[in-house]
């Protein structure tokens, strides 16, 4: 029975593999473009491989990869020849396939033929569908074994497999084709200098519908379904232009990232979510999702309006010990397979996750600021309300004011917080902590949480409740402060454990605290030292542990690898406590790791220093895309911008302190209450066009809750 309690790390995909992604949908596949049975590569749709061996031969030959271009990150094309019979070097025959996702798999096939004589072959495609859920992939397990029929049609096959009282069904059109029950075949003759197309369309097999005629294989002048869609997404996002071309490529990577990952909530098609990543992650995730629409808000604050309300509908009701629902808990991961049903008790829902409820609160606090009418702000207060209940009656499980997690089951995750791997959290000898847990970075969300809805109630006039929160949130950072601080080591502990002992090792964790202000502003300048120290910052980024602690690894998940999201947050909260040149230094160093991705910063990297090797080392099996290594660079261009609003008290504020070899920035076309704003940054100097009526510009940082929660409680008093 599949668990949640395994390593959280992604399974690996094979060196060259390529990665495409649409929504729910992806596809992985070697470099020719074949799909190889008996590896993690296939196309996945609904969490189910559908697809587990797609294999293309000319005349019987494989093919010989020469190259494959990502063009979009739903859209790839592979280039490959044919090897010749007769033993010469250079095969006349290449074939390029232009495969794209979205609801299906499309694949373009054309063969050249480089001759002056014709050609004539047979171009041959097999299908295997194992019909693999998504943790029996990802874990490597040997999949259930389906009943299968298949049913060779005029121009289409289709496969179709019942697994206890599971159906499920895929289709693969190809007009033209000699269809039989291995797959499909062409016979095919191209003149000199010549070649041939067509298209083959693979799509999930829903109920007894018909599937979609495939599309026209020559007609080239229509966008598809995902281009479109990316159009709409590029219209309404703002265009970025800086003077360093390197971190302008990064950007609209994570731009274009970002637009592949976001996902329709089934319920609600007006609303967009964002996806945790890709390849395993392709679903809402409650923890993954707020962090990635936060950092997006100035992208397009719609995706964090939409993942709050999803996760609002799907806010937990009942004490449920195989799925940690509890009353007021925001969920942690929706599944669709059935091996997460069957560890779930029937459920797709998995609420494991102890900071994905205050992280809900935090989110909706920020949102508030961005301009959306106050009736949509006003639906969601009550679960924000249930979500501090939850921290009060449950997340706070001892009463000693700290919110902390132990597993309801022994099929959840061991750890989770975001560290969430078996091994994430431990003390500076290396050894496990034991739960219940407090992590150092939770108290910090819960803290902002507190503020947040403070502010919120004393902006509707309750200030009964906003002092209550207020009152809450101080009597948090002073006993933080107490109770996690380790003098003798100048920084924070990473967690209390169950026995409320201080687990000392010294990781990022603490960096986090910096931006939401939980840090005391003595203690601020012995943690930055401590983060940017050689222990800690490679080079390339903080690691997440420090290299003189018990468990450090470089090559590790969670104990010593460098993840962009943790950084970018760290980065935000230098800036915050005044700490300029080491937030650069930070976000320098970030940047130019992307360049050895081509501008895309995967889920996380090996943390070997930079001194040591020349490139940064990848992670073997990190998520690429991924929602909050997409949003990092853009948290890190805004921070430095230091770019906020808060509409409602008609302000936009903005305070750059932006490296000189950013260069000088423009930015069109971006978001604000019902407008759209121009922002130009030359030689360090801010200007701003197109700010809606009502709203100034003023020079400087943007309030921060702790001080609208002063001054609130300042003017209710009066």
């Amino acid at each position: 029975m599949a668990g949640w309690n395994n390593d959280t790390a992604a399974g690996p995909v094979g060196a060259g593999s390529v990665t495409l992604v649409e929504g729910t949908s992806f596809c992985i596949s070697s470099p020719n473009g074949d799909i190889r049975e008996g590896t993690p590569q296939g196309i996945f749709l609904h969490d189910t491989r559908m697809v587990s061996s797609w294999s293309l031969t000319i005349d019987g030959q494989s093919l010989e990869a020469l190259a494959s271009e990502m063009q979009e990150p739903y859209r790839a094309l592979f280039v490959g020849r044919v090897n010749r019979a007769d033993g010469y070097a250079d095969s006349p025959l290449i074939v390029e396939r232009l495969r794209e996702v979205d609801a299906g798999v499309t694949e373009r096939l054309t063969v050249w033929n480089y001759s002056l004589k014709p050609a004539t072959c047979e171009v041959s495609l097999s299908v295997a569908c194992d019909f693999a859920d998504l943790f029996e992939v990802k874990e490597a397990r040997t999949p259930r074994t389906w009943e299968e029929t298949r049913q060779p049609e005029q121009e289409a096959l289709i496969i179709r497999a019942t697994w206890r009282d599971a159906r499920k069904g895929v289709v693969i059109q190809a007009p033209d084709a000699t269809i039989d029950h291995e797959g499909m075949s062409f016979r095919i003759h191209i003149a000199p200098q010549a070649s041939w197309t067509t298209a083959v369309r693979i799509v999930q097999l829903l109920g007894t519908a018909s599937p979609d005629p495939v599309a026209n294989p020559t007609d080239n002048r229509e966008p598809s379904p995902s281009d479109r869609r990316r159009q709409e997404w590029v219209a309404k996002i703002p265009l970025l232009q800086i003077g360093n071309r390197s971190i302008e490529r990064t950007i609209r990577h994570s731009y274009d990232d970002l637009g592949a990952l976001r996902i329709e909530d089934p319920n609600h098609q007006n609303r967009v979510v964002v996806a945790a990543g890709a390849p395993w992650f392709m679903t809402l995730f409650g923890r993954d999702s707020l962090w990635a629409s936060l950092m997006a808000l100035p992208v397009d604050p719609s995706l964090a309006l939409g993942t709050l309300q999803t996760l609002a509908d799907r806010q937990g009701h009942q004490v449920d010990p195989i799925t940690e629902e509890e009353p007021g808990k925001i969920l942690h991961e929706i599944r669709l397979d059935i091996s997460s049903g069957l560890s779930l008790g029937g459920k797709s829902t998995y609420y494991g996750s102890v900071d994905a409820t205050p992280l809900f609160v935090m989110l909706l606090g920020s949102v508030s600021r961005w301009g959306f009418a106050s009736e949509t702000i006003s639906a969601l207060l009550p679960h924000a309300d249930r979500a501090l209940e939850w921290i009060r009656r449950y997340g706070d499980r001892d009463g000693d004011g700290f919110v902390e997690y132990e597993r309801l089951t022994d099929q959840g995750l061991i750890n989770q917080g975001w560290k969430d791997s078996w091994d994430g959290v431990n003390f500076a000898d290396g050894t496990l902590a034991e739960p219940p847990i407090a992590l150092c970075e939770v108290q910090a969300y819960v803290y902002t949480a507190y503020l947040a809805r403070a502010w919120m109630a004393y902006d509707a006039g309750d200030v009964k409740l906003g002092d209550d929160l207020a009152a809450r949130a101080a009597e948090l950072k002073k006993r933080f402060n107490e109770k996690f601080w380790i003098p003798e080591r100048g920084y924070y502990a990473i967690a209390l454990d169950g026995k409320k002992r201080q687990v000392d090792a010294c990781a990022s964790n603490m960096g986090q605290c910096l931006w939401l202000g939980l840090v005391d502003e003595d203690k601020a300048p012995l943690v930055v030292e401590r983060l940017m120290s050689k222990e800690m910052f490679s080079g390339w980024g903080i690691r997440t542990l420090a290299s003189n602690m018990g468990a450090y690894n470089p090559a590790s998940y969670h104990n010593g690898s460098v993840w962009p999201h943790d950084n970018a947050i760290i980065v935000a909260g230098l800036v915050r406590y005044g700490f300029v040149a080491e937030a650069q230094r930070v976000a320098i160093a970030l940047l130019d790791a992307a360049e050895n991705w081509d501008g895309r910063l995967p889920e996380l990297f090996c943390g070997f220093d930079r001194t040591r090797f020349k490139e940064p080392i990848p992670y073997p099996t990190a998520c690429s895309p991924q929602a909050w290594a997409a949003t990092a660079p853009i948290l890190l261009i805004t921070s430095l911008m230091q770019y906020d609003t808060h509409v409602s008290q008609g302000g936009l504020w903005m305070d750059p302190v932006l490296p000189e070899s950013f260069g000088d920035l423009h930015v069109s076309n971006a978001p604000m209450s019902n407008g759209r704003l121009t922002i130009d940054i030359v030689n360090g100097r801010p200007s701003i066009q197109g700010l809606p009526k009502g709203m100034t510009f003023h020079r400087g940082h943007r309030p921060w809750l702790t001080e609208l929660v002063q001054q609130a409680k300042r003017t209710s008093t009066a």
